[in-house]
């Protein structure tokens, strides 16, 4: 069973109503005749966790999946009791949302790997790429560095020494090129790609713009000390992380049956970690 948050009143009115039950007591453990909620982004993230449910439905602990289309959400949603656990984020990202905002959220099991590359619809060489072209990287502070430190790889730019995967734009020392670097939302770098010369896509939004890894002009993968930002963990309130239900579901997402399923469906874009 999959639900939608789309609006942003709706999604802060329901956080309002968590607030008040979590404030009172009501939110430390769900009923355990009522579905686990747990928050994804939207994309194919969510049809590996709804596989899982299959299973664990079969061993007595229903899940409902809950989509998100602002990054921002699934936490926000987490802390405020809405949901059970959410599987979106990497632990870098998780770690900056913790220390801005406040949340009382702890990684626990990791889940998939999930790289991401350069792609273009315009060139088939870094090389061809003109001067005074735009390039897109994420938004967001942690993907963004990521993105950047992929286009010092493929030589369109050199970052500060020691910036590394924290760089941000200002941190970009050498730009031969004079390529303009534009800042936009995740989810809408594949659209970027009619307008850019590259951009840098994660392979959930990848996947669901058609696009495959290996069509990439360069992949994460060949980043090894990128892991920890391609790693997606599960998510918890850290009252909540001693919970034997949501232990249970995560002992099944990390099965044989579901790691097979991952491997066929998505063919290498999202790679299980167990």
């Amino acid at each position: 069973m999959t639900s939608r948050f789309r609006s942003p009143l709706a999604a802060l009115v329901l956080s309002g109503l968590a607030l008040f039950a979590a404030s009172t007591g009501a939110n430390a453990q769900a009923p355990a005749d009522k579905p686990l909620k747990i928050g994804v982004s939207a994309g194919p993230y969510g049809d590996i966790l709804r596989e899982a449910a299959k299973l664990s439905a079969e061993q007595g602990v229903k899940a409902e999946i809950i989509e998100f289309t602002d990054w921002n959400q699934p936490n926000a949603a987490l802390q405020a009791g809405d949901i059970d656990l959410n599987n979106f984020q990497n632990r870098p990202y998780l770690a900056n949302q913790v220390k801005t905002r406040g949340y009382t959220i702890v990684a626990l099991d990791e889940s998939i790997l999930v790289p991401a590359g350069l792609y273009s619809k315009k060139y088939t060489s870094f090389a061809d790429i003109p001067a005074g072209s735009k390039i897109a990287i994420p938004n967001d502070p942690t993907n963004g560095g990521r993105a950047l430190l992929l286009f010092q790889k493929a030589g369109l730019i050199k970052l500060k020494p020691g910036s590394g995967l924290y760089a941000s734009v200002l941190d970009v020392v050498d730009n031969p090129k004079n390529l303009k670097i534009v800042e936009i939302d995740a989810a809408q770098l594949p659209r970027s790609l009619d307008d850019v010369a590259a951009a840098f896509v994660s392979s959930n939004y990848a996947y669901l713009a058609g696009l495959q890894l290996k069509s990439a002009l360069l992949a994460e993968t060949t980043l090894e000390e990128a892991k920890p930002y391609f790693t997606l963990v599960f998510a918890v309130r850290e009252d909540r992380k001693d919970d034997p239900r949501i232990a249970k579901f995560i002992a099944v997402y990390r099965s044989q049956p579901v790691k097979d399923f991952t491997l066929a469906k998505f063919n290498g874009s999202l790679i299980p970690t167990w």
